[in-house]
């Protein structure tokens, strides 16, 4: 992500695009052609690039919607922050209830994903967990009893050691090693140039005629302006948003709000991951009622007593602190792999399903279908929520996508819409080519 006029390029923290369910996005195609272990068919998906974790996470969080399967996602990203926010936000998805409400669990999640500025509960939570988080990149038997369904057997000696680093630079609690306000108002000023005077007007401007002429019409006047102004997303939990939040270092009346929608949606997907039900907000308590007017969500007491029961009763000392997800694995992989995989043996015709964002998307080559399997689908990212750029780049983008999936191998099934579509599905162009024929 390019900071305004400066030529520096930073992680991209935030994908452009809303999160995807990639099993409902897997053409019926690819899904009759999946390899079985112990009977169960497994489907392996390779992300690139997706940088927030957010398709991971709504895929796993509603996995029991589908027919039975082992979902094995292998995971390449820009950066090792982008791996470290993807771990933590896996753990913080997996606490069990005993050790955090469903309703504590989403607030907590929501900041650290999208605030600037976090409260000092949330900064002490990150502090505490990053001494797990570095015994889990120095020790891998430590980490496989914590967190079994990740394996990060693939992570070299070199990259550990950044890890190891990023981790313990979250667990500081010097609020002076990232001055984060500083930094954002510089970088504000760098983007906004001789507007920053009247950037008020400018972040208006922004909201209607990019944002809102796009589609993202629940983001309100006053939620924007923080953002824009101090990188303040949510405030959902009364409190002070004053400390740091050091993960993102780098190298109308009646209508919900983005907050409340993202609320909404993330404690909907905690709910399903843990009694594999759809959330309905329908049935509270009283209290409940009463702590979550402001959007309408929470978990009843019925919820909570389901939850307790699917967490384990007897405790392993400090390895037992995340719920048990079954046929889940979780591969992380190193940046440099990006056009290697196709050598390494364990890999080819491996991917049932690829998924590239469009930050990343130049790695995409002819050598991507050699590691694909028959009737593959691939997902690529567009621009539509780009909004600074032109309308005509956007719609070029579409034409540009087409032709280098065509290049690796992939063809489109379907017309695809630059002004209403955010991904592009393509086919196997091979597998394609012989199913039209009849063969």
């Amino acid at each position: 992500m390019a900071s305004g006029g400066s030529g520096e390029v930073y992680p991209t923290l935030w994908g452009f695009s809303p999160a995807l369910d990639l099993q409902m996005h897997c053409r019926q195609s690819t899904l009759q052609y999946l390899t079985t272990c112990d009977d169960i068919p497994e489907l392996n998906i390779l992300l690139v690039g997706c940088g927030d974790g957010r398709h991971l996470l709504k895929t796993v969080c509603q996995a029991r919607r589908w027919p039975h399967r082992k979902l094995h996602f292998f995971i390449i990203e820009s950066d090792l922050e982008l791996l470290a926010r993807q771990m933590l936000f896996l753990t913080l998805a997996l606490e069990t209830s005993e050790q955090m409400g469903l309703q504590e669990k989403c607030e907590m999640f929501l900041e650290l994903f999208g605030n600037s500025l976090v409260r000092s509960k949330t900064a002490t939570f990150l502090q505490e967990k990053c001494g797990m988080f570095i015994r889990c990149v120095t020790d891998p038997e430590y980490q496989q009893s914590v967190l079994p369904q990740l394996d990060m057997s693939s992570i070299k000696f070199k990259e550990r050691d950044e890890l190891e680093y990023i981790f313990k630079f979250w667990q500081s609690p010097e609020p002076k090693l990232f001055p984060i306000e500083r930094y954002w108002d510089v970088k504000n000023r760098q983007y906004l140039g001789r507007r920053y005077d009247s950037r008020r007007g400018a972040y208006d401007w922004d909201l209607n005629m990019k944002l809102h002429d796009h589609g993202a019409v629940m983001i309100n006047a006053m939620d924007y302006n923080r953002w824009r102004e101090n990188g303040v997303a949510f405030t959902i939990r009364e409190g002070n948003y004053d400390v740091p939040n050091k993960t993102l270092a780098s190298q109308m009346s009646v209508t919900h709000t983005a907050q409340d929608l993202s609320k909404f949606n993330i404690t909907a997907m905690f709910h399903e991951l843990v009694t594999g039900q759809k959330y309905s907000p329908s049935v509270l308590s009283k209290d409940e009622a009463e702590d979550n007017s402001a959007c309408n969500v929470s978990t009843s007491r019925e919820t909570e007593a389901t939850i307790q029961e699917e967490v384990t009763e007897e405790k392993n000392g400090s390895t037992d602190y995340f719920m048990k997800i079954d046929n889940i694995e979780i591969h992380f992989l190193p940046l440099s792999w990006v056009n290697e995989l196709h050598r390494r043996s364990k890999f080819l015709n491996l991917f049932n399903l690829v998924f590239f964002s469009c930050s990343m998307v130049h790695y995409l080559n002819a050598e991507y279908k050699l590691i694909t399997a028959r009737k593959a689908t691939l997902i690529v990212e567009l621009t539509k929520f780009m909004v600074d750029l032109h309308l005509d780049k956007v719609k070029s983008y579409v034409t540009i996508v087409t032709k280098v999936a065509k290049e690796a191998g992939f063809t489109t099934t379907e017309n695809i819409d630059w002004k209403r579509d955010y991904i592009a599905t393509f086919e196997r162009l091979e597998d394609y080519v012989e199913e039209k024929n009849g063969h």
